[in-house]
């Protein structure tokens, strides 16, 4: 009995130590969300610079998942995110209206581009991106297309439907992936792509490819922040997504987003109506 009480207490320290470490891992788990969002804001650096500040101010860390728009739609709806960061503002609401978001948000805005290169065989140099794509149809140019449902492609269709009912041409070619590898292919080929401008300037490997078509009014591209609905998916983690939404809509978070540049370009311009 004697010894049996002796090591009673160290049991008990043992069952504390361990009780303590399962709170603390729960509090840390809690304190970091998973976003949905798309290869652009990935690829683009803005989350590098973002996020750090976000958790500076919240302690909270975000884990990015970064595909496509509709990728991203479709992970929010399996309850695999926190809060979407994408930009398919049509989309967007739809997935709002569904029950699947709680409140869309913009926060920010930039623009799309058509890059190709540089001796742009079928002369589209401008700013009228429906001109281009006919253009680019009728001389059946090489076109790569992202062809991943993303925001990008979305926008690309949208283009092609106003400039040719859809009709691409023989050289149209979907590679069904990101904006970086989209733009590796066209840059090996001297190919036309339809990029956002983020991207594009920190995309290093430009080869011989340039900016042809920019300042259409149509090419302009928003970004949406939203938390998935909680009343679909109880796991969501409804304060620290909430947190995020809050801050980056602030005027913290939009001079956050302001202050990024590369080569004293900004690459983003918060325009948030919280």
């Amino acid at each position: 009995m004697k010894s049996y009480k002796r090591f009673w207490p160290l049991a008990l320290t043992q069952t504390a130590v361990a009780a303590i470490a399962l709170v603390a891992y729960g509090s840390a788990a809690a304190q970091a969300i998973t976003m949905a969002s798309t290869t652009s804001t990935e690829q683009s650096g803005l989350f590098t610079h973002l996020l750090p500040a976000f958790k500076q101010a919240t302690g909270i860390d975000v884990k990015v998942v970064a595909v496509g728009t509709g990728q991203a739609l479709d992970m929010a709806r399996r309850g695999d995110a926190d809060v979407l960061f994408v930009h398919d503002q049509v989309a967007e609401e739809k997935f709002v209206a569904d029950g699947w978001g709680v409140k869309r948000y913009p926060v920010m805005y930039n623009d799309f581009i058509l890059v190709g290169g540089k001796a742009d065989a079928a002369g589209t140099k401008g700013n009228d991106i429906a001109a281009a794509l006919k253009k680019i149809a009728a001389a059946n140019a090489e076109f790569i297309s992202r062809g991943d449902k993303s925001g990008t492609h979305a926008a690309e269709l949208r283009y092609w439907k106003i400039a040719t009912e859809g009709v691409k041409g023989s050289g149209y070619k979907e590679c069904g992936c990101g904006m970086g590898p989209a733009l590796n292919i066209a840059a090996s080929s001297g190919a036309y792509a339809l990029t956002d401008r983020g991207t594009w300037l920190n995309f290093k490997n430009r080869d011989n490819l340039a900016v042809l078509v920019e300042g259409d009014k149509r090419l302009f591209n928003q970004y949406g922040v939203m938390m998935v609905n909680p009343a679909k998916h109880p796991h969501v983690k409804q304060a620290e997504a909430q947190k995020f939404v809050d801050w980056v809509v602030s005027p913290a978070g939009q001079s956050a987003i302001a202050g990024y540049k590369i080569n004293g370009e900004q690459l983003f311009f918060p325009n948030a109506n919280p």
